[in-house]
């Protein structure tokens, strides 16, 4: 890419100021916006021109334009009804590092954090709706909780108790040999080899707490454009959203609060399982040792701390109305640094010399991964019944997905991913540990991980099983579309074009598998409802299993005892395979460019959203990509009195739609929106629906000053907004042909492709609704809206447009 600096003629322009207008008799200047979507592009593509320069941002996003109009503020003669194009380029806020492939294993914090902005559209001021935030801040806590567990459980009871404990484990491993006790060195103390071995878990804990204090400061540190107060005064109460907010972009002070409790919580984990290591030694003694009294004052000493986290979480709640940028209370500041000093302390009580103490079966407190399974078992429980009592307040919309019940699922889910991820590393680090053996049975060196993880195991394989048959069910039902649609296929193009089945056929399945997108809400419904179930069978089955060791199938039928065994070692092994996939992901992003932007795509779905219930998520390219735009639509308006065409493909329109929303009114009003291969409806407005539901989208098209939306039936991914203005015109322009001709013409001498998602800007009709948006913006006023013209309450339109797929238009091209 040419990025060159700006000419001095260009900075006059721009970076330093520039006119605050047009002079008298001057034309006024347009501007068109292009924000591209997921995967990411370049400047020079979605501009079409090799040359382009930088002109206002960085590295990481910036605004370019073709080299030719960079000083097109000084030119305005030259562009008389034709905008001045600019792109923003916001692809290396998520795809840009090869680092950030890794990110993938924090992908329960991710889905926990979006669980939060599921709720269902009931109005602001109803009471559940902090109780819903409150439940799934918890439970956003407790997975922080059960990675700490997790980390404890791989290096302080398999690593520094088992293994290190026994003479068999230990002897073929050259780096644990000053561990084990047949040396009688000085950290061949079991208490002395637990205090070692927590520095491995602190790490984990630290290395989270610094990326998400460093991944703030570079992607979400970006402060909103200054507002005149009380802009939105006159905008329906139905039709506020809280991304309007002064505030919702910039939560500087909640990330800093959870993320001091979320480290507290991680430490306190750590400490309590040196707690209980120490405290079945000084049992021994009866409990009356100077020992035992101190282990007591400690453990009183972490649940303090832990109530204290417990209360700032309760008490950490979004202030979105302006950016919350304060300090923190002293107690907040100081409650990582308490427990650090509590786990000092404890370290040292647990390392101190206790004469005849060993290591001998599994670390106490294996119960607690049963425990932190039932506790979030009875939140999502919680959280769905808070989201049903939410849903019988919301406005009426069929097209919610799950009928409100998508946060539920959705957290459960996180939970399900969290007990995979913890327990493919235990049960894969212990297998390596004890050699050809398998830990927990007889002979084996170690008894293994806790029993709960090789149950979790045993379920995983039904679980698939019941997700490939829903898959298979989508097969199916793509076929039965495919043919229904093919019927119609040949009639939308021009009957000289002599009809190709094979071609037909392609068509229709491509229309019908993007129709798949609709039916997401049924498979997350089928995987969460599963996994609940399996989920409590494996609590069930480890809690018989503790109280019956060995003897969990005793008595069954050879047949079943052996699918039982067969289950806990395929579960196992695959439990330890999404964890060597998600690593080899990761490693090949690093190295790979084309893998690196594949897994920067899963990123700008999941991390769009702030981090409002989970600190270790992965950082949130909203909050530097919508201040980006709201500043440089808010500043060039201003400066130089234009008129401004905001373009939006895929992500970037929902990225559009949100910058437009923090603008002024006045402003607001010189902006025309235009969005191709959209989410906003079909996605975000059935999955977000107290954020993109049907009134909030009908607030955003009344306060502009025009929307229009391109989609196709070809496209997986974006739709309509399925919104009609009461003056009968829409926003929607649509279904587009897909591809532009059936067969080969004079026209086409070659096959037309079929576009999907991608290239709506080679339609006829991409260009001429852009060419309308931009007359309406005229060179003095923007067009005027009908009299009376009123959006029409946000009711969604289910009329199939046109009837048939495709019924009108042609395809087109996007913009990245």
């Amino acid at each position: 890419m040419e990025t060159a600096d700006p000419t001095p003629q260009a900075r006059s322009t721009d970076r330093e100021g520039g006119p605050e207008g047009p002079p008298p008799g001057v034309p006024q200047l347009s501007l068109e916006l292009l924000v591209h979507g997921v995967g990411g592009t370049t400047a020079q593509e979605m501009l079409g021109d090799p040359r382009v320069q930088l002109i206002t941002g960085d590295d990481t996003a910036a605004c370019y334009r073709r080299t030719d109009d960079a000083d097109a503020e000084q030119r305005p003669d030259d562009y008389r009804g034709e905008p001045v194009r600019e792109a923003y380029c916001w692809s290396n806020l998520t795809s840009g590092n090869g680092a950030r492939a890794l990110w993938l294993l924090l992908v329960p914090f991710m889905v926990a954090n979006l669980a939060h902005w599921m709720r269902p559209a009931a109005p602001p001021e109803h009471p559940a709706q902090r109780l819903y935030d409150l439940l799934v801040r918890i439970l956003a806590l407790t997975l922080t909780v059960l990675l700490a567990a997790a980390a404890c459980e791989v290096a302080l009871d398999l690593t520094a108790w088992q293994c290190a404990g026994t003479t068999l484990c230990a002897a073929d491993k050259s780096w644990m040999g000053f561990l084990s006790p047949d040396n009688s060195g000085w950290w061949s103390a079991p208490g002395r080899r637990l205090a070692l071995a927590s520095m491995v878990p602190l790490l984990v804990v630290g290395f989270l707490w610094w990326l998400s204090h460093r991944t703030w400061s570079a992607y979400e540190s970006a402060s909103p454009p200054p507002r005149q107060p009380g802009t939105s005064r006159d905008t329906p109460v139905a039709e506020r959203t809280a991304l309007s907010l002064n505030g919702f972009w910039y939560g500087r002070r909640l990330v800093a609060r959870l993320r001091a409790a979320h480290t507290t919580a991680g430490v306190l984990t750590i400490a309590a399982v040196l707690l209980a290591a120490g405290a079945r030694a000084d049992g021994r003694d009866g409990g009356h040792t100077a020992l035992a009294v101190t282990g007591r004052a400690l453990a009183a000493l972490v649940i303090l701390l832990a109530a204290v986290t417990v209360v700032v979480v309760w008490r950490t709640a979004r202030s979105e109305a302006a950016p919350d940028d304060e300090s923190d209370h002293l107690v907040v500041r100081a409650l990582p640094f308490a427990s650090l000093g509590a786990l000092a302390l404890i370290v040292v009580h647990t390392g101190w010399a206790r004469p005849g103490a060993h290591s001998h079966g599994a670390l106490p407190g294996a119960a607690a991964f049963g425990g932190i399974a039932v506790f979030q078992g009875l939140l999502v429980l919680a959280l769905a019944l808070t989201a049903w009592v939410l849903q019988r307040s919301a406005p009426d919309d069929a097209r919610t997905a799950l009928c409100g019940m998508g946060g539920p699922a959705v957290a459960l889910l996180a939970c399900a991913v969290g007990g995979v991820l913890s327990g493919g590393v235990a049960q894969r680090f212990a297998d390596w540990l004890d050699g050809g053996a398998t830990p927990g049975q007889d002979h084996a060196p170690i008894p293994g991980p806790p029993v709960l993880l090789s149950w979790q195991a045993s379920v995983i394989p039904v679980l698939l099983v019941v997700v490939v048959l829903v898959v298979m069910l989508a097969a199916v039902r793509v076929m039965i579309v495919s043919r229904r649609v093919a019927k119609d296929v040949p009639g939308l193009y021009d009957p000289r074009e002599h009809p190709d089945e094979r071609r037909t056929k392609r068509i229709a399945g491509t229309i019908a598998g993007a129709g798949l997108t609709d039916s997401a809400p049924v498979l997350v419904a089928a995987t969460a409802a599963v996994t609940l179930v399996l989920g409590a069978g494996a609590v069930a089955g480890a809690w018989l299993s503790d109280r019956a060791p060995g003897r969990a199938t005793e008595g069954a039928p050879p047949v079943l005892h052996a699918a039982a065994e067969t289950a806990e070692s395929l579960g196992s092994w695959l439990m330890s395979a999404g964890v060597i996939l998600l690593i080899t992901m990761g490693r090949r992003a690093y190295r790979d460019h084309s893998a690196r932007r594949t897994i920067g795509i899963l990123w700008d779905v999941g991390t769009f959203w702030p981090r409002a219930a989970h600190p270790f998520a992965p950082p949130c390219y909203a909050e530097r990509a919508v201040p980006d735009l709201t500043w440089r639509m808010a500043t060039w308006t201003e400066r130089f009195d234009g008129r401004l065409v905001l373009s939006g493909h895929s992500q970037g329109s929902v990225l559009a739609a949100a910058a437009v929303w923090q603008l002024d009114l006045v402003t607001r009003s010189r902006v025309a929106l235009l969005t191709y291969g959209s989410p906003l409806e079909r996605l975000y407005g059935r999955w977000f629906p107290a954020f993109f539901g049907p009134p909030a989208l009908t607030g955003l098209h009344r306060q502009m000053d025009d929307w229009r939306n391109l989609w196709r039936f070809t496209d997986p991914i974006g739709g309509p907004i399925r919104l009609t203005c009461d003056d009968g015109r829409r926003i929607d322009e649509g279904p587009l042909r897909d591809p532009l001709a059936f067969g080969r013409t004079l026209q086409n001498p070659l096959p037309a492709q079929i576009l999907g998602h991608g290239d709506y800007q080679a339609d006829p009709v991409f260009g001429r609704v852009r060419a309308e948006l931009i007359a309406r913006l005229g060179p003095d006023l923007p067009g005027q809206r009908p009299a009376g013209h009123r959006a029409s309450g946000g009711c969604p339109d289910d009329r199939p447009a046109q009837g048939s797929p495709g019924a009108q238009g042609s395809s087109g091209r996007s913009s990245g």
